[in-house]
């Protein structure tokens, strides 16, 4: 028997909006999330937070409206509840506090969004030295403002992040950008179908403006990042930028190049993947409805493609639409006609990608970093190492993986499947993904022991 009609897995925008239309069309939802609250990245901790802490925007506050909206009888919500398995019929097999479940329901919507691209470079595992997006949320949940930070690397985030600092008194020391203008030459064919997310433009130069108004530096153009740990603690930090070498001194530096789907779940669940060229990074094969090749599983939001809070509530919609007319609940005219909207929404959020996708493209030297570089952090392998690997002979990720462990950490390869791929695409070879194998996240066997004989699986 079914635990729900429908699983969603993961309390993001797109999870929280497709739970929302699932319930209102009839269907029982189980909704399981690994953090504490509903949010994701991007709203995390505002049903706490609210318009409390201003200086994250009103774009967060509006956030509450989709955690209300989870008060629904016909939402089951499990928190800390880390989903660890996948599999046929479809089933997840999650954990809380020790002990694991197995819930079943005719469709699963993987809702897990997005995950930040990795930016390796000689230093970047030094203490100081962290993703822009792991500063936010201590800032969202903690309220705990970088101050003096240094922000490097490319991306809205990091504008976004400069604009939070500067509105809540603590603005950033520098931001080292390594943006072109050979890339924003290449984005400009793109410039007349983003206008068609015209507000999404406006808030951007806004943020710029209030980045001038506020007199922090701004590097363009650099490259040949390195970091070094100072005496007192701190981080010296180097780059080349208009053909001078600079050096920064910082207590924090938040590094970003954008962010890729997170598909570690789709791709243990045997969902078909495709390369996105411009992203340079995989992302689960779906159609216009977040169906997959897999029956009964759909995925929807950043994890089928980065798009950003209001693609993804609209793909969310649209999943759970889909899922109500497959169980029977509403016609096909009436998913399409209620629809109608949710893919005009759709349909703008997704013009200005092309555009950005060029402007900021992660830069070689990230993709396939120098040899003294460690790029799995897990296992503290090199890429002098990886390299090594393919004159030994390796000729595919999962040959690299076996020759230098890269990615059998507990990360399971989410910190460095992506350069692993960079460097192997710099010796001509071909992306290719590797199999993710249960668990998904580290557990203990005694979980797996205490599975009654009704809870028996093939994991």
């Amino acid at each position: 028997m079914s635990d729900a009609d429908l699983i969603i897995i993961g309390a993001g925008p797109a999870g929280m909006a497709a739970a929302a239309a699932a319930a209102q069309g009839g269907a029982r939802v189980l909704l399981l999330e690994e953090q504490p609250r509903a949010g994701g990245q991007i709203f995390r901790n505002v049903g706490v937070n609210g318009g409390a802490r201003r200086y994250l925007g009103t774009d967060y506050a509006a956030g509450a409206a989709l955690v209300r909206a989870l008060e629904h009888p016909s939402i089951t919500a499990e928190f800390s509840a880390t989903v660890w398995r996948i599999e046929a019929g479809p089933t997840v097999l999650w954990s809380r506090d020790g002990a694991s479940q197995i819930s079943r329901a005719r469709h699963v919507l993987l809702a897990g969004g997005a995950q930040e691209r990795p930016v390796p470079f000689p230093g970047w595992t030094l203490p100081g030295v962290m993703p822009a997006g792991a500063a936010q949320i201590l800032m969202k949940t903690a309220g705990l403002l970088p101050r003096d930070a240094v922000l490097a690397g490319a991306g809205p985030l990091l504008y976004l992040i400069a604009a939070q600092l500067i509105d809540a008194g603590a603005p950033p020391k520098a931001l080292v950008e390594t943006q072109t203008p050979a890339m924003m030459a290449r984005a400009l064919p793109h410039l007349p179908r983003a206008l068609l997310a015209a507000p999404t433009l406006v808030k951007g130069l806004g943020l710029l403006r209030k980045i001038r108004a506020a007199g922090v530096a701004r590097y363009t153009g650099a490259s040949g990042f390195r970091a070094t740990a100072t005496e007192d603690g701190g981080i010296a930090f180097s780059f080349a930028a208009k053909g001078r070498t600079h050096h920064l001194t910082t207590p924090l530096l938040l590094t970003h190049q954008g962010v890729v789907p997170a598909t570690h779940m789709s791709r243990a669940a045997g969902i078909a993947q495709g390369w996105n060229a411009a992203q340079q990074a995989f992302q689960p094969q779906v159609d216009a409805w977040g169906r997959t090749d897999l029956p009964g599983l759909h995925v929807a939001g950043d994890g089928a493609g980065i798009g950003g809070a209001e693609a993804a509530q609209a793909a969310g919609r649209l999943a759970a639409r889909d899922i109500l007319h497959l169980s029977g609940r509403i016609s096909q005219d009436a998913r399409d006609q209620t629809s109608a909207l949710d893919r005009v929404a759709l349909r703008r959020a997704m013009a200005i990608r092309p555009f950005l996708d060029a402007a900021y493209a992660p830069l070689p030297e990230f993709r396939s970093p120098p040899d003294d570089t460690i790029v799995c952090r897990c296992e503290e392998v090199t890429a002098a190492q990886i390299r090594q690997s393919l004159r030994d002979g390796a000729n595919g990720p999962r040959q690299v993986k076996t020759a230098t462990r890269a990615g059998m950490g507990p990360c399971q390869g989410r910190m460095c499947d992506l350069t692993v791929l960079g460097i192997l695409a710099s010796c001509g070879i071909k992306p290719a993904t590797t199999r993710i194998r249960s668990p998904l996240k580290p557990i203990a066997l005694g979980e797996l022991a205490a599975l009654t004989p009704t809870q028996e699986t093939s994991a």
